[in-house]
């Protein structure tokens, strides 16, 4: 069993990792898309919408709804990459060391 010592240096490495980590995220971009390409969304690593672009065969006013549902789906996925981006990031910062449920840094 470890030491306290050695537990606390270990804490503390994670912490700057996880601080690293935020920096990252705050960097990084990852897209989503719907309607084949038609419309598509950037986000950063912590979920903030960076851009949309909807394709100009969508602006019609009949194709609003279809614009809208096309814009959410775009979104949701680019959420889905965002947490899978930072699970892995989380992964990589923690090393392995076994964090109880709910424990933030």
């Amino acid at each position: 069993m470890k030491n306290i010592g050695e537990l606390m240096q270990q804490m503390q490495e994670v912490q700057q990792r996880m601080q690293r980590m935020q920096e990252e995220l705050a960097q990084a971009e990852v897209s989503g898309e719907a309607g084949g390409g038609l419309v598509r969304v950037t986000m950063n690593g912590k979920g903030e919408l960076r851009d949309v672009s909807i394709d100009e065969s969508l602006l019609k006013p009949e194709e609003k709804e279809i614009v809208e549902d096309l814009v959410v789906a775009a979104v949701n996925q680019a959420k889905e990459h965002v947490e899978a981006m930072i699970a892995e990031k989380m992964q990589e910062a923690t090393g392995g060391l076994p964090l109880p449920p709910g424990f933030s840094l």
